[in-house]
């Protein structure tokens, strides 16, 4: 599903040039939740902004879903993105203005599905996730924890084919963080392919094989026994 050849991202500034992913050679198959660890600094979000579309490598070949990517201009990654990548963020990202409900049918009305699809969607999806409830309610009127399963609503709605989830528990308890390391496990087995950042070890042993990145390279990576924990 995801293939990297020698990518490289580097940032350059009229004084400064700065490498921030040097020669990342990465596959992912379908169905797979991988990790990316590594101290701050290290590329990892830069890694996950590439494989999500939302920027372009320096160079080096970027393959999703069989098709390379990498000189992709802005408005074509957008097309791309649509219904095929849902993002996952540790600050929730939720527009203040609508309320539950209106955040999660934002990527239905992008995909122009007609309202009563919206409609059935949606509200499948909050019951789902257990927030149903509060579907009028908006973000401010919400926890940590709420908020964070509203985002996952919004990133999964459409049923994308990958997840792109960046330290989705780092605003977080203990409790919740472990509420929405089950929610992503689950559609996870369900076939979902989940790429994760974290600096969260017990939120990395969810994955199937954990990738460490150290000054913008793969280091090592690491095949184990997922865990399975419940609430």
């Amino acid at each position: 599903m995801i293939r990297t050849v020698n990518l490289n991202k580097v940032f350059r500034t009229e004084e400064v040039e700065t490498t921030a992913l040097q020669d990342v050679n990465m596959d992912v198959k379908p169905g797979e939740f991988i990790a990316i660890m590594g101290p701050s600094g290290c590329g990892k979000s830069t890694l996950l902004n590439i494989i999500g579309l939302l920027d372009n490598p320096t160079s080096g070949e970027y393959h999703f879903n069989g098709i390379e990517v990498a000189k992709y201009r802005e408005n074509k990654r957008t097309d791309l993105r649509k219904g095929n990548i849902g993002f996952v963020f540790q600050s929730f990202n939720l527009i203040d203005e609508l309320n539950v409900y209106e955040n999660v049918e934002l990527p239905l009305i992008y995909l122009k599905m007609k309202a009563r699809e919206r409609k059935e969607k949606v509200e499948a999806m909050l019951e789902r996730m257990q927030i149903g409830h509060r579907k009028k309610h908006f973000p401010q009127q919400l926890s940590g924890g709420q908020q964070q399963r509203v985002a996952i609503c919004r990133a999964v709605v459409a049923n994308p084919r990958l997840i792109l989830a960046d330290e989705p528990t780092g605003n977080l308890d203990s409790k919740h963080g472990l509420e929405v390391m089950n929610l992503l496990k689950e559609l996870n087995k369900e076939g979902t392919t989940i790429i994760m950042v974290t600096h969260n070890k017990r939120d990395a042993e969810f994955s199937h094989r954990i990738i460490n990145l150290f000054d913008g390279q793969i280091v090592t990576e690491n095949i184990q026994k997922v865990m399975e924990t419940t609430i």
